[in-house]
């Protein structure tokens, strides 16, 4: 079999080496990738959708997998050019993929259908959104449009809320579009995976992220400082009704409304103590959620992708081992208002109990690496037991160095 991973970051090089591990061994190539995929993988040359489309189909692959979200909603978009092309595509269409490209449509989705999430008012302007928000605090306010997870600022008061409207609607850093000013639920968070095969699915092992850049919940949003997973993240009488009362009724909605899907789809949750409410979706595996759950699936992955993108769900293909996972990420210093490159990576090759998956890291010409990004290594470690897993995944983290590191050590301990 030979497949096609479409992304460049952590989450990719964690899928990459899901696949590379399913038994059938497929040839396995990655478009744009990274110096590290590309130990797994072997690069493409393409420029742009359409070229890598007529790449796909000169190398007669068999499979694309979609993991970094714009290129599903970007041009034509990756999985419509697939359908067009004949080429399976792990991954929805663009009309599909607006439940993460557009807060304000997944929103109106989830009213639409009646799955439980947090009341909420679009806004295209500054003025517009200070009216909405009428001084109820906390408030959350969601920029709409795909913005690599940092479009969304919880914002305790006023000052914190202008700040972020500035950068909207005056600085223009995510470029055109409104503002959803959605009110602020409470609660722990937790991540939902399910594999999606047209009016079926699958619920992957759940998982919660740490977004804030400093301990104890402190300081910057960033697109997450960590992740733990497991089974036993969620009780199962939770998980029960997170599926009876969002995943199901998603399912149902996206047939109902004409929206094809075939692929993997995040629910952010938050567990609120009236019950789950859907935060938002993400069309693709979360990051640092990935890097955290692909090492807990047993079977043959790359199998259960092609089957799923060929519409049919194969669950008896892949199992979820029962432990835990935890992933610490290590970033550049300045993120996440900036990252610096260059910087001069070492103690990798120490590592010998955990996985190293490369989010930001190029290879210098020495061949040693060295940053390349704002959040730089996902360290991830594995075991029986939380305390376990938590105890592997930060003594294998305390083994790399670089200038400037920045890193959590409450990962896996923090909301326990």
């Amino acid at each position: 079999m030979r497949i096609l991973v479409v992304g460049k970051g952590g989450r990719e090089h964690a899928l990459v080496r899901a696949l590379a591990e399913s038994p059938g061994k497929p040839e396995l190539f990655c478009f744009p990738g990274s110096d590290a995929i590309f130990e797994l993988a072997q690069p493409v040359e393409a420029v742009g959708l359409e070229s890598l489309i007529r790449w796909m189909k000169a190398q007669a692959i068999d499979l694309c997998v979609a993991g970094e979200e714009s290129y599903l909603v970007n041009g034509e978009g990756l999985a419509n050019l697939c359908e067009k092309n004949g080429i399976p595509c792990w991954g929805p269409p663009k009309e599909s993929a607006q439940l993460e490209a557009s807060k304000e449509f997944a929103k109106e989705f989830l009213v639409r259908n009646g799955i439980p999430t947090a009341r909420a008012t679009a806004a295209d302007t500054l003025e517009a959104a200070v009216t909405a928000i009428a001084d109820e605090y906390p408030t959350v306010l969601k920029f709409d449009g795909l913005a690599a997870g940092k479009g969304v600022a919880v914002c305790p008061d006023q000052a914190s809320a202008l700040d972020f409207l500035e950068e909207v609607f005056t600085q223009r850093r995510f470029g055109p579009g409104r503002v959803l000013v959605e009110q602020c639920l409470t609660g722990p968070e937790v991540s939902v995976f399910a594999a999606i095969v047209d009016d079926q699915y699958l619920i992957f092992t759940p998982a919660r992220d740490y977004k804030r850049a400093n301990d104890g919940d402190l300081g910057s949003n960033t697109g997450g400082m960590g992740a733990v997973a497991s089974r036993q993240l969620v009780p199962a009488e939770v998980l029960t009704r997170i599926e009876k009362e969002i995943v199901q009724p998603t399912v149902d909605g996206l047939r109902r409304e004409g929206l094809p899907y075939r692929g993997f789809l995040y629910f952010g949750i938050m567990l609120t103590p009236t019950g789950p409410q859907v935060i938002e979706y993400n069309c693709r595996f979360g990051d640092p959620e990935c890097q955290a759950v692909m090492p807990l699936i047993e079977g043959d992955l790359a199998e259960f992708c092609l089957a799923g993108a060929r519409g049919e769900l194969r669950s008896d293909l892949i199992s979820f081992n029962e432990g835990w996972s935890v992933c610490v990420i290590l970033a550049s210093a300045g993120y996440p208002e900036s990252s610096r490159n260059g910087d001069l990576i070492s103690g990798l090759e120490k590592i010998t109990e955990a996985r190293i998956y490369h989010s930001g890291t190029k290879r210098t010409d020495c061949g040693a690496w060295e940053t390349h990004g704002g959040r730089v290594l996902a360290i991830v470690a594995g075991g029986a037991t939380r305390e376990s897993a938590v105890q592997q995944a930060h003594s294998a983290a305390d083994l790399v160095g670089f200038a400037g590191l920045q890193r959590r050590r409450d990962i896996g301990i923090l909301h326990f």
